[in-house]
């Protein structure tokens, strides 16, 4: 990355971490940006989490290792990441009207990790989150392996978690990812 992108990069974050505060209290930017500078694999991922549309931010932090957590934050789950089936197997039975990947696929080509129930169901704690959208979530194994796959959204002033099947795909339904550095 250019010295001159990886600034603006930066200065992008630091606006949404300063916008934000509610998301990271007590933890200051002049870390975060020392983290990212040291880690340059995390500022190409997080670049692409912009670039996608998912507004990435500073959600947490490890006690115990120091590793900062960021997360997409876009009000919707990311425009750039939207009518994917769940992973690779999903994809490969479908025998027509094919999506162009997976959730799984782009969040590995991107260097993030798709949300946990958890993880998801934290975020929303934390702003309203996919009003109008849904984003796949992590699915447990013994779930995949029937064929289904997990998402959330938030309706009602609820966040709600459903399943559906795997090789499924809809125009309002993407990722949301989290990168831990």
């Amino acid at each position: 990355m250019k010295a001159q992108e990886r600034e603006k990069l930066l200065e992008a974050l630091q606006a949404r971490f300063e916008k934000h505060m509610h998301r990271h209290q007590a933890i200051a930017w002049a870390g975060v940006r020392s983290r990212l500078e040291a880690h340059p694999g995390a500022l190409k991922s997080l670049r692409e989490m912009e670039a996608t549309g998912g507004e990435p931010d500073v959600i947490g932090r490890d006690e115990k290792t120091g590793l900062l957590t960021f997360c997409d934050c876009s009000a919707e789950t990311p425009a750039g990441r939207r009518s994917l089936c769940y992973d690779r197997e999903a994809l490969d039975a479908r025998k027509e009207h094919k999506p162009e990947s997976s959730a799984v696929e782009m969040a590995a080509a991107i260097g993030i990790e798709l949300l946990t129930e958890a993880q998801y169901r934290a975020l929303q704690t934390l702003g309203e989150f996919d009003l109008k959208t849904s984003s796949w979530i992590r699915t447990p194994p013994e779930i995949r392996a029937l064929g289904g796959a997990l998402f959330g959204d938030r309706r009602y002033g609820r966040v709600f978690v459903y399943h559906n099947g795997a090789q499924s795909y809809y125009a309002a339904r993407g990722l949301r990812g989290a990168l831990r550095v």
